[in-house]
Formats: C-alpha cells, sequence, structure tokens
C-alpha cells in the first residue's frame, strides 16, 4: 500500500495478547503502536505463528490436484500510485541481437553477434506494485512503529536497519479464502463499498468456513477483473472497514490479511485523525503483515476457500514492502 489520498482514527489503544493475540481497546486513549509479545527484538510480528508444526499440517493435507498462481503480471501501464508520486512501473531493453551487432557492446565481433543473440533487460519499479507484501515498517504512528522501534534512531539513507523487507520468512500457512463479491451475488463489490464484519461473517458461513489462528486470510472484491484497465482499478476501490480488520484479526486469529484491490481500505477514511485507519492498525499495532493485489479469481471460479498458502518475498534490504508471488495448494 502507498500513501495516496486517505483519510481518519480510531480513538483506543490495542495491545496484542500473547496468549491470544487478541487486543483490548481503550478508547479514550489515543492510539499507540503494538509492543511484541514476542520480545523487544521482533521484527516480523505474527508471523511467528508460523511454526515446524503449523507448516508440516498444512502441508500434509494437500491434494496436489492443482495450484493456483495468485500473483499479477507487471507491465508498462499497470496500476500504481503515480497520483501519489510515486513512480510507475517501467521495463526497457539493454541489450537485443541487432543492437549488439552494431554496438558490439561485448567486444566479441559481429560474427559472434550475428551467431549468438542476446537480449537483456531492466526494470524500474516503486516497492508496493503488483502483488507485494507491506513490511510492518511502511505504517507507524507518533514516529514509532511496531514493536516501538523509532524511525529516528532505525531509519537510514539506506533503508530501515529493522523489519526490512528481508527480515519476512517464507510463509507456509492455511489460507483462506472470503469471498465476499460471489456471497453477494455479484461479480465485483461497487466503488468505494466497505466491507462490514457481517460481510465476512455472512461470506464465511456460505463457504461454510471458520477461521483459525495463524490463517492467511485473503478477501475477493472482484476488483481483480479490471487489473488490466488501470484507471478503472484504481478509481474508488471497494475495500475492508476497521471493524472487519478487527475481526479477522482479534476474533479470526488471522496471521496475514490480503485483498484483490491495490488499497484494502477504500477512502474517504471513516476513521476521524487517521487517513489509513487499518494500515495503522494492522501493522503498526497488530503486526500483521497486509499482502495487496492478490489475483484471486482461480480460487473464486473453482470455489476453492481453503488452501496452503505458500509465498516468498523478494528480500529487499531494509524496504517497507517486496513483491511476492503467492501460491495456492487445494487441501483435503
Amino acid at each position: 500500500m502507498a500513501i495516496h489520498a486517505r483519510s481518519k482514527i480510531l480513538p483506543g489503544v490495542l495491545a496484542l495478547s500473547l496468549i491470544s493475540g487478541l487486543c483490548s481497546a481503550a478508547s479514550a486513549v489515543r492510539p499507540e503502536v503494538g509492543i511484541s509479545p514476542w520480545g523487544p527484538k521482533d521484527e516480523i510480528g505474527r508471523l511467528n505463528l508460523i511454526t515446524a508444526q503449523s507448516r508440516a499440517a498444512i502441508m500434509a493435507r494437500v491434494s496436489g490436484a492443482q495450484a493456483y498462481d495468485l500473483a499479477v503480471d507487471y507491465f508498462v501501464g499497470m496500476p500504481s500510485w503515480q497520483a501519489a508520486g510515486d513512480p510507475p512501473y517501467q521495463m526497457w531493453m539493454t541489450h537485443t541481437p541487432h543492437g549488439n551487432v552494431i554496438a558490439d557492446p561485448m567486444q566479441v565481433g559481429e560474427p559472434m553477434n550475428q551467431h549468438v543473440s542476446y537480449s537483456g533487460s531492466a526494470v524500474s519499479m516503486y516497492a508496493h506494485m503488483g502483488t507485494h507484501i507491506d513490511a510492518l515498517n511502511h505504517f507507524g504512528l507518533d514516529g514509532k512503529i511496531w514493536n516501538g522501534f523509532r524511525a529516528d534512531q532505525h531509519l537510514g539513507d539506506r533503508g530501515w536497519n529493522v523489519t526490512g523487507a528481508e527480515k519476512l520468512p517464507p510463509i507456509i500457512a492455511r489460507g483462506v479464502l472470503i469471498d465476499v463479491a460471489a456471497a453477494k451475488g455479484l461479480e465485483q463489490l461497487a466503488d468505494s463499498y466497505r466491507v462490514t464484519r457481517a460481510d465476512l461473517q455472512q461470506a464465511l458461513g456460505k463457504q461454510k468456513v471458520a477461521l483459525e489462528k495463524g490463517d492467511v486470510v485473503l478477501i475477493r472484491t472482484g476488483r481483480m477483473r479490471d487489473y488490466d484497465n488501470a484507471q478503472r482499478y484504481m478509481a474508488n476501490p471497494p475495500g475492508l472497514s476497521l471493524d472487519a480488520a478487527k475481526f479477522l484479526v482479534e476474533e479470526g486469529g488471522a496471521m496475514v490479511v490480503g485483498a484483490d484491490n491495490l488499497s484494502f481500505e477504500t477512502f474517504p477514511s471513516e476513521v476521524e485523525g487517521n487517513y489509513l485507519p487499518l494500515h495503522t492498525y494492522l501493522l503498526a499495532m497488530q503486526g500483521a503483515p497486509i499482502i495487496e493485489l492478490v489475483n484471486l479469481e482461480g480460487l473464486s471460479r473453482d470455489r476453492v476457500y481453503q488452501f496452503a498458502f505458500i509465498g516468498a518475498s523478494l528480500k529487499l534490504r531494509g524496504a517497507d514492502a517486496a513483491p511476492i508471488r503467492p501460491l495456492a495448494l487445494p487441501i483435503h
């Protein structure tokens, strides 16, 4: 998720409980970042819920019949946060077979360049483009991020020296699709629709799925159908309400949350005083990474609601996000 025109924040301090992973609010107190129950050096938050036992348990249930690629394509003109001043995706050729014949950059001579063709390319992009995962340093409160790490102590010209994207471990866990659009009989939720707690509960009931602690929970709004049309995809996207996000983490026990839009939340903000309340709540207060632009169309089409989620992001040192290519393997 990138900085963009959003709006406002909920009064309340939410602290993560060591045993339940839940949080409680003191409504009259200014929100503060969460302090990790996994200790003062923790940099991965709820990803600590991944254990050898949890990985083995979900992999033992994989059917092997199908594999769903949940990542999107990267291409020039793809959806991006250019309106917020962030760079678009760019790709250019650094070497082409014909160009090498003329320029001979490797100094091997024309006969060799005619015989051995060589193509090379380069890309430039913002970290929050395509299917990506937000690291816990992406958003904070009052100069601090998750676990009380301070920007003035840990953020330099080469990125963060704590909670960088390189710290995110490979994620192997149970994945759950909550197909809100399909549960409402829609191909896509309306512009700016704010998904509620009741919407999530209704969809889970129709799917006959219950959330479990440590799940990767992915919300389908249907927005991915417009991915190839960047202007349409970015215009007034549907997203989650803060209450819905609280339901996923505090009641459902979600470890990671994600959706098929580029913002996860919708706008304008529903909360006074914070233009991105879901990002600050999930990342800074709960230590729950967010995955955006997840392609959930295949899972929705085949009505696959539970699966082994497998994803490893690029180890971009000090970064606040990184591309990820997640896979969903249906389970028994």
